[in-house]
């Protein structure tokens, strides 16, 4: 017989502060991004738009992978998810 899944099942409230995380990081990632092609632009005399591009989206797509991964870890420890984990013990413990 199957059962119940002993993992408490989450409410849409951390969720949603986990997006407006998100968002903030977003919002960092973007004015970092920013930064990052004006010092390029002044400080390169021949600067070409494909490196702008992409010193632009690199520097956004890095610091927004990093601080998404960081604000996961956060929020995973946060809900409790991994303190039922930390405290498993198979069924089947024969050596």
């Amino acid at each position: 017989m199957p059962r119940h899944d002993p993992l408490r099942q989450p409410s849409g409230i951390p969720r949603r502060r986990l997006l407006r995380a998100i968002r903030w990081v977003a919002l960092f990632a973007l004015a970092v991004a920013v930064l990052a092609v004006l010092l390029v632009t002044q400080s390169v005399e021949g600067w070409h738009p494909h490196m702008i591009i992409a010193t632009g989206v690199g520097t956004f797509v890095t610091v927004m992978l990093a601080g998404t991964l960081m604000l996961l870890i956060f929020f995973s420890s946060s809900s409790g998810y991994d303190d039922e984990a930390a405290h498993f013990q198979p069924e089947n413990d024969e050596p």
